[in-house]
């Protein structure tokens, strides 16, 4: 509903936004609704506000869940990264449907790698030869986690929406020199649910950055995935219930969500 005051808004937040008038600016928080459900969770049940939830969906990208990407070149198993597609296929629809943001958080990294010290190129080429980040892969020529690559883009599978928030990263944490932190602020989030590849990895740690920044953290376990060994999901799973948060289904979601 178009809002009927003079002047306008100044922000693009619907929980955060001021309005301004020639002579007056509202630093009042807007009146939102609140959509407050509960979520059927480890260790406990989890009541969360809809209107200040987002999901964060991390590196489910053509490098790592694709075939001819960069796990497969490897030798790695890019189909257990696959896991989380369809259930997000089934989910994310209906959290679009009851406003939740949809931010997808991707490693991108420039060109140049002039931001990426060797600490983190060793990561990705820890020989010293071979295919690493922004080398083309041999199968198609895209550079490897190349921002606007083939390579970092979302598989086509998940192809993101219009109105879904976009963040490149380029360390292991999505709120490492990003703008996460600032986003999620802007949009007044204080609960994530977080979701894809690699759970023991990319996923803990930018769980874990969340919940030190103060957010509550629920890791969606069918909508992450890992080729890690089965010990590191498991002892993700705990350390996320120990430590850092919530562990639920994706179906716990949904079932939470408003007809």
């Amino acid at each position: 509903m178009a809002d009927s005051r003079q002047g306008g808004p100044l922000g693009t937040g619907r929980n955060t936004r001021w309005w301004a008038t020639a002579d007056n600016v509202d630093m009042t928080l807007p009146e939102i609704t609140p959509v407050i459900t509960t979520i059927n969770a480890q260790p406990q049940t989890v009541t969360v506000d809809l209107a200040r939830t987002a999901i964060i969906i991390i590196d489910m990208q053509n490098d790592f869940c694709a075939k001819d990407g960069w796990v497969d070149h490897i030798g790695g198993d890019y189909s257990a990264d696959r896991a989380p597609i369809e259930p997000l296929l089934a989910l994310l629809p209906k959290l679009r449907a009851a406003q939740v943001p949809v931010i997808w958080v991707n490693w991108g990294n420039r060109p140049d790698l002039l931001n990426m010290p060797p600490n983190q190129i060793h990561l990705y080429k820890n020989s010293g030869e071979g295919v690493g980040l922004g080398d083309p892969l041999p199968s198609n020529g895209a550079p490897v986690l190349q921002k606007d690559s083939w390579a970092a883009a979302v598989v086509d599978e998940l192809k993101p929406e219009p109105t879904d928030i976009m963040v490149d990263k380029h360390r292991i944490s999505g709120f490492w020199d990003t703008p996460l932190d600032s986003i999620l602020k802007n949009l007044g989030i204080r609960s994530i649910l977080f979701a894809g590849c690699n759970t023991d990895q990319c996923v803990l740690h930018t769980l874990t950055d969340a919940n030190f920044l103060g957010y509550g953290c629920i890791m969606v376990e069918d909508l992450c995935a890992t080729s890690s060994p089965d010990f590191c999901i498991e002892a993700t799973v705990w350390n996320v219930k120990k430590c850092f948060g919530f562990v639920c289904n994706s179906r716990d979601v949904a079932a939470a969500l408003p007809a």
